[in-house]
């Protein structure tokens, strides 16, 4: 069985941004935000949904920034004084378990090699299953009915 580690992304990127004003956020895209119900502000630093009422940024992010036909990006939440995460092997949060995930599988040439798209209880399972193919480098996980970036998952 492959192990595999889900990473978050580093916060200092995004630390700026809570300190510009509103125009300087709209100069780049982004916007300040509330979150205003339960599980629908994913932070992509801490890998946990923000609490209701607790201030975020909605801005865009190069999620896949490979010289490939794959080059990405798309909209991500980060809430304010978020700090990086590295979730043990194996682990799972909620933060992917409650949603419909897209699982995009990687070589070394950052080409997409495989994918699935399952109920977020089994993304262990389609993880497990695309890195045991040796040729897989790494994954992305993304929020299926949005298409968000979610974070990177790495072999352990």
């Amino acid at each position: 069985m492959t192990s595999f580690r889900l990473v978050g992304l580093p916060a200092e990127p995004f630390e700026h941004f809570f300190e510009m004003r509103p125009s300087e956020l709209e100069a780049a895209g982004a916007r300040r935000m509330l979150a205003v119900a339960p599980n629908s502000a994913p932070c992509r630093v801490s890998l946990v949904d923000a609490e209701v009422g607790e201030e975020l940024l909605l801005l865009p992010w190069e999620h896949q920034p490979a010289a490939s036909p794959y080059r990405a990006s798309g909209p991500i939440f980060v809430r304010r004084h978020a700090r990086q995460v590295e979730l043990g092997r194996g682990v799972m949060p909620p933060y992917v378990t409650r949603r419909l995930i897209s699982v995009r599988a990687y070589d070394a040439a950052d080409m997409m090699v495989d994918a699935a798209v399952c109920e977020g209880l089994a993304t262990a399972d389609a993880v497990t299953r695309l890195f045991a193919d040796e040729a897989v480098a790494y994954i992305h996980l993304h929020n299926a009915k949005r298409g968000c970036f979610s974070c990177r998952v790495e072999r352990a």
